[in-house]
């Protein structure tokens, strides 16, 4: 049972599934009941595009919709992070609650083997274990969003797109004539889309106006709430001339949560760096390494890999980089690797 989200990643998955001689069927998933006159709405359009790539591939298409579970597993999550002043990450928790566990069970349900996505990522088993390895497409590698993925929902999964590039995958889809080969792909938040994003939490949290400061505690301007803004931001901030004499850009260094102020900093500030993390809420994907484990991590999707010592004392991850990292955000995750294999990962609590 492939996701068939309507886009040329899954198109060509499942192209590429029929043609290695797999028995096929698809699933297209709601996820959010969006108000069509938002001016965001996609799922209509992303349905009948799935439902034409179905047709010309002669597959059946069924259509689900997961918006209850969505809400209760993933977004209400998301509203709680943000109004404790950090910055979660959907896509993970979305791939763990809803494309690795609902779907899973529900394509089980229907007689399915396995499930299938577009996800650039490898599934290999060695020794009796399911590793997850990156995409060969360094540039859309998606294992960072995976890391919370268990032995049976590997087991379970196929990533057809895991070996080539996104580059190939536009080509087969223009070869095939899908209707999908130039279409956009999809960006913001899992299911939800690319939408302003502090006007739309605006929508679900309550405004908590404050002071944005400088590194020095002067006062620049008022800010609707920390909710709103996240570390390393530049955009938004709305920061014009007159408050510094300098022209660099404004980025957004730290939330104090206790006085509601949003600290603010020019150009490639020494508060925008910190050499260590710690973390919580950890996951291994295989077994528990040994401490201190050496290997490289990533704190943000399309980062590259970055070398550090990772140490596990009293239930909290300690991670140690050997260079200091930019904009690490508390809620985001950090994602372990030992080559072309990823670990695991857990979720930032602080920075130092």
């Amino acid at each position: 049972m492939l996701g068939l989200s309507g886009g040329v990643d899954s198109s060509v998955a499942a192209l590429m599934l029929i043609e290695q001689g797999f028995e096929v069927e698809a699933l297209f998933m709601k996820n959010w009941d969006e108000d069509d006159n938002d001016g965001h709405c996609s799922a209509e359009q992303d349905l009948s595009d799935a439902q034409k790539i179905a047709d010309k591939l002669n597959i059946k298409l069924h259509t689900v919709n997961f918006s209850p579970a969505y809400w209760d597993d993933v977004f209400s999550h998301f509203l709680q992070e943000h109004k404790k002043g950090r910055t979660p990450n959907p896509d993970v928790l979305c791939n763990k609650k809803i494309k690795f566990k609902a779907f899973l069970e529900y394509a089980l349900d229907l007689g399915a083997d396995k499930i299938a996505t577009g996800h650039y990522a490898r599934i290999v088993q060695e020794n009796g274990n399911f590793q997850l390895k990156t995409g060969l497409d360094d540039n859309k590698d998606q294992s960072y969003f995976l890391h919370l993925l268990n032995q049976e929902q590997l087991s379970k999964s196929l990533f057809p797109l895991g070996e080539i590039t996104k580059l190939k995958v536009r080509k087969i889809a223009a070869e095939n004539d899908f209707i999908t080969a130039n279409k956009k792909d999809s960006t913001g938040i899992c299911f939800i889309g690319e939408r302003p994003f502090a006007q739309f939490l605006q929508t679900y949290l309550p405004k908590k106006p404050g002071a944005i400061v400088d590194e020095n505690g002067r006062f620049i301007k008022h800010h609707q709430g920390l909710a709103f803004y996240t570390i390393g931001q530049r955009k938004g901030l709305e920061i014009g001339g007159g408050f510094s004499t300098s022209g660099k850009p404004w980025f957004v260094a730290d939330k104090r949560l206790e006085s509601n102020e949003l600290v603010v900093v020019q150009g490639e500030h020494p508060l925008l760096y910190h050499q260590s993390i710690s973390a919580l809420a950890v996951h291994w994907i295989t077994k528990t390494p040994k401490f201190p484990l050496k290997c490289t991590a990533k704190i943000r999707y399309r980062q590259a890999s970055q070398k550090c010592v990772v140490a596990f004392e009293n239930g909290i991850i300690k991670v140690d980089f050997e260079q200091a990292q930019r904009a690490a955000t508390p809620g985001q995750s950090v994602v372990f690797y030992a080559d072309d294999v990823c670990l695991g990962g857990a979720i930032i609590e602080n920075r130092f």
